[in-house]
C-alpha cells in the first residue's frame, strides 16, 4: 500500500511539519509506503486550469499527477485557519480530480488550541467527498501541536503513538478495501 501525505500549511512559522513527520513514521512502521507532498515546496500557482485541462502541464504538475495516481490513499495534514483549511491545501487539492477517485483520505488536523483543528477537519471532509475520496470515519486531531512533538516529529507525550494506532489501522483497512474495489471496477 502507498499513501501520499499532503502537508497543507505554507506559513513561515508553521508547526504542521511535526505532525506530518510523525504520521509518516507511523505509516512507514506499519508497512505502508509513503511520499510526503509539501505544499510549501511545490508552491503551486493559484488554480486557473485543473491538471486534466492543461494542454502541456509543467513538470511539477506531471510529478504530482504521477504521485497521486500511484497512491492508494491520502493523508491530509491540515492546520485550522479561522475554522477552515489552509488555502494552499485547498489549492493543491483543486488542481486534481480523478487522481483521488475511490481512494480514502485520512485527516490529520492540528492547532495550537485544545480542539486540535477539529473544525478544519470537518470542512475538509466536505471537500474530500466532492473530490471522490471519502474521508475515513476516524480522524487524528492534534492539540497544542507546537509542544506535542520535537522538530523531527517525535512525540513529547509517550501516549501519542498508541492514540494514533487506531487511526493508522483504519486508514490501512480502507486503503486495502478500496483498492480491492477499484480492481473489480468502478462506477465510472
Amino acid at each position: 500500500m502507498k499513501a501520499a501525505i499532503i502537508l497543507g500549511s505554507v506559513r513561515t512559522e508553521r508547526q504542521g511539519h511535526k505532525a506530518a513527520y510523525f504520521i509518516q513514521k507511523c505509516l512507514d512502521n506499519s508497512g505502508i509506503e509513503t511520499v510526503l507532498v509539501d505544499c510549501k515546496i511545490y508552491n503551486l500557482p493559484m488554480l486557473d486550469f485543473m491538471y486534466k485541462e492543461m494542454k502541456n502541464p509543467a513538470p511539477v504538475f506531471r510529478e504530482l499527477h504521477d504521485i497521486f495516481v500511484s497512491a492508494d490513499g491520502f493523508i491530509l495534514v491540515t492546520a485550522e485557519y479561522n475554522h477552515g483549511i489552509p488555502p494552499a491545501l485547498k489549492n493543491m487539492l483543486d488542481h486534481f480530480q480523478s487522481e483521488y477517485f475511490f481512494k480514502p483520505a485520512g485527516i490529520v488536523s492540528y492547532s495550537e488550541g485544545y480542539f486540535g483543528g477539529a473544525r478544519s477537519a470537518e470542512q475538509l471532509r466536505l471537500v474530500c467527498a466532492e473530490l471522490g475520496m471519502p474521508a475515513i470515519p476516524i480522524a487524528c486531531h492534534i492539540p497544542k501541536v507546537k509542544t506535542s512533538f520535537d522538530d523531527e516529529g517525535n512525540p513529547t507525550d509517550p501516549a501519542t503513538p498508541s492514540r494514533t494506532e487506531r487511526f493508522i489501522k483504519e486508514f490501512d483497512w480502507y486503503m486495502r478495501a478500496m483498492k480491492a474495489g477499484r480492481e473489480g471496477g468502478t462506477p465510472y
